[in-house]
């Protein structure tokens, strides 16, 4: 069985960016160069000058940003 945070680290990195909404009704976006997946099954992203860590399971949807 797939888990979402597998889903989430592999369609990240191929589509370089990803927007998440998590339970709470927040929106965040990850990029190759500022999340991180890590041992834990924790998502770490280094937002500027704030860094996140999300547990995967409280994602509600995930999409891309695709110009067609």
């Amino acid at each position: 069985m797939i888990e979402i945070y597998d889903t989430l680290r592999d369609a990240l990195h191929e589509n370089g960016e990803l927007m998440i909404r998590l339970d709470s009704g927040e929106d965040r976006e990850l990029h190759l160069h500022n999340a991180e997946f890590l041992d834990n099954r924790m998502i770490k992203v280094d937002a500027d000058d704030e860094i996140h860590w999300f547990n995967p399971e409280k994602v509600e949807r995930y999409w891309i940003h695709k110009d067609f």
